[in-house]
């Protein structure tokens, strides 16, 4: 097949060992590579911020240090003596270099987290609500964010247009909210892939609404398998509780009798449904009501504890994942003003009691 079509690099939908990529690029003459990194060189592609180019990086690196022992080993095979022409020693220091680029990577994503940590703090003093918007690949999700900001960011007929994250602020009745525009899903995402591009889809898990974007032009099977994919790595990366609204895109292309029905089709599987056309503008309006219906579902608490670190932990996790009204600081006691969704607050109030504080629910906003 390769002789015939004269290609240039093989590609198997499952994953290939280095013995099998070592094999079958000796009897072809060509690379033979996985999903995973073709996956990875479509993200390379991509990449237009220098986190995203890291986060590529890191994954790249974790992808070769755990087929090193592999690849060791298969140097050091009688019948196949060296690896990419190294001998011993320098696959023993390949495989060292590859961990410190890995640690070097780790601390340069770790500051961005950092700045990223300091920016949602001051989003939180200022009061700001997030909402982010999260999908499969190519659903539309960058063309409803240029919709809602009025700014353009990349739009392209092809897959992970968006590798990093763009936050603007929108007004929502009245309301003004931050909005990101978050990296695109895709089935049987690599676990690697999901822990390298966790500070992207950190925004995902640490907002209030997420509005997951999903392409209904296309035929069932394709939207019920890209919403499951959808909805299970949103629960993968730990955003589970966190409201969502689901809004059915591209309905420009579907006759009414035929947008009935997929509707219809997907009332089980899709939660809080809004059909948009976010090309045309279409029940862009209605979409907004509906997110900030959730909005407004907030509660104002305030607590009272002790200074101790455990006090400090939950104070910085509520910076995280709710808004921070007030904070004051009187001897050897805090005191904290938040707004927060029902359930978040409520397990705050479990924690503040388990350490011997007091809650007080103070009123809805």
């Amino acid at each position: 097949m390769v002789k015939e079509t004269g290609a240039e690099k093989i590609i198997f939908d499952n994953d290939l060992t280095p013995v099998q990529a070592y094999n079958l690029a000796k009897v072809t003459g060509v690379m033979a590579i996985d999903r995973f990194q073709l996956i990875l060189e479509i993200f390379s592609i991509r990449a237009s911020t220098y986190e995203a180019e890291l986060q590529i990086k890191l994954a790249s690196l974790r992808y070769e240090l755990s087929r090193a022992k592999e690849r060791v080993k298969l140097a050091r095979m009688e019948e196949q003596p060296g690896f990419m022409g190294l001998g011993k020693y320098e696959v023993d220091l390949y495989f060292e270099t590859v961990k410190r680029q890995i640690s070097s990577i780790k601390n340069k994503l770790k500051k961005k987290r950092e700045e990223r940590q300091l920016h949602r703090v001051r989003r939180a003093e200022l009061g700001f609500s997030s909402i982010s918007l999260a999908g499969y690949t190519n659903a539309g999700k960058s063309s409803l964010f240029n919709l809602l900001t009025e700014e353009t960011v990349p739009v392209d007929d092809a897959l992970f247009t968006t590798l990093s994250t763009t936050t603007r602020a929108v007004q929502f009745s009245k309301r003004k909210v931050l909005l990101t525009d978050t990296v695109g899903f895709i089935d049987r995402l690599p676990l690697k892939l999901v822990k390298a591009f966790h500070s992207t889809l950190e925004e995902t898990i640490l907002s209030d609404v997420i509005i997951l974007v999903v392409d209904l032009s296309e035929p069932d099977e394709d939207i019920e398998r890209k919403l499951s994919c959808s909805l299970d790595t949103i629960q993968k990366i730990g955003a589970t509780g966190i409201p969502v609204v689901t809004a059915l895109n591209k309905i420009d292309l579907l006759e009414k009798d035929e947008l009935k029905r997929k509707t219809e089709y997907l009332k089980e599987y899709a939660p809080n449904t809004v059909h948009i056309s976010a090309l045309h503008g279409t029940n862009i309006t209605a979409l907004k009501q509906e997110i900030t219906r959730y909005l407004e579902s907030f509660v104002q608490a305030s607590f009272s504890l002790t200074i101790n670190d455990e006090t400090m932990s939950l104070v910085s996790q509520l910076f995280d994942r709710a808004h921070v009204q007030n904070i004051e600081y009187e001897g050897d006691m805090v005191k904290v003003v938040f707004r927060a969704i029902p359930w978040f607050a409520d397990r705050v109030k479990g924690r503040v009691e388990k350490l011997g504080g007091v809650f007080k629910h103070e009123a809805k906003s």
